[in-house]
């Protein structure tokens, strides 16, 4: 399988989920080996060093806790009457495959690179999933300085609804600049859209015995080309996502997702503390007080 046109991230990620199917006792907190497939690693792929079950456990479980916990949130969402998903740096996303019943009520953007979008493409064809006329893959070239919002609309997002808009795995390679820039126009989206979105910790803030990992990781990635630029505090992402328009914005923590799926695991899987979430959401402008209807006006 040709793999050199998709981000090594988004493979790892995909095999990590399935990974969690193959080596932790159920209950599964996500039960997707349809990124698995779609990568098609071959045999042996669980004895890869980046597979080792035991050191890759905590971040193996932060990767199914945020995809559960995205997509809770859509699912409450779209109860509630959201039609329209947007994911960024959607890599080997299977939300579309693995839960058509809900995808297919919805408009679904998965925005990547244009040569991710393209295998992709030719993976979920070749594979008999196809792409189906409510699922949009939308190509950016975001080192050419494309907008990914121009191209969002060009595929048919509509402005003037209501979107769940989700990042995960991506805040990190930003500057704070491109960070801000994509919550600002998040944030200007219709009234009860949200996001939510993944950042990282600094090391300082970061459990202990994970540091070392972590440490390691960053390497890697200023060695493979793709450093972390940037680093969060909850307060700081906080106060980034306050300034940059949203007036409801929380921190969902480590914890509070081990709290939420892993509580009782006899196997003691739980998520990693370097990795946590923002979850923003844009409220209708209250009129001002001059705007207000007199008693003759209604």
């Amino acid at each position: 399988m040709d793999t050199n046109k998709v981000d090594a991230t988004a493979l790892r990620t995909a095999l990590w989920r399935a990974l969690h199917v193959r080596v932790d006792p159920a209950p599964h907190v996500l039960a997707d080996e349809v990124g698995l497939r779609l990568a098609a690693p071959g045999e042996g792929w669980t004895g890869r060093p980046d597979m080792d079950p035991g050191r890759t456990s905590r971040m193996r479980a932060s990767i199914v806790a945020r995809a559960r916990f995205i997509e809770d949130l859509l699912v409450e969402r779209a109860a509630q009457g959201v039609a329209q998903y947007v994911v960024l740096g959607a890599g080997l996303d299977t939300f579309a495959q693995r839960r058509p019943e809900v995808a297919a009520g919805l408009r679904v953007f998965e925005v990547d690179r244009p040569d991710t979008q393209a295998w992709k493409r030719r993976r979920l064809d070749e594979l008999g999933y196809g792409v189906p006329d409510w699922l949009s893959l939308v190509p950016v070239d975001f080192e050419e300085g494309r907008s990914w919002w121009e191209r969002l609309v060009a595929a048919g997002f509509d402005p003037e609804r209501p979107a769940v808009v989700a990042s995960t795995g991506v805040l990190m390679y930003l500057t704070r600049e491109a960070a801000a820039a994509t919550l600002g126009r998040v944030a200007k989206l219709a009234p009860g859209s949200t996001l939510a979105a993944t950042f990282m910790l600094p090391l300082d803030v970061v459990a202990a015995e994970e540091r070392p990992a972590l440490a390691a990781t960053q390497r890697a990635a200023q060695a493979a080309g793709t450093p972390f630029r940037s680093l969060y505090s909850p307060r700081e992402m906080l106060e980034l996502a306050r300034g940059t328009g949203f007036t409801q914005a929380r921190h969902v923590s480590a914890g509070e997702l081990a709290e939420r799926y892993f509580a009782g695991r006899p196997d003691g899987l739980r998520p990693s503390s370097a990795e946590e979430l923002l979850v923003a959401t844009v409220e209708a402008p209250v009129p001002s007080r001059s705007a207000r209807p007199g008693p003759l006006a209604r």
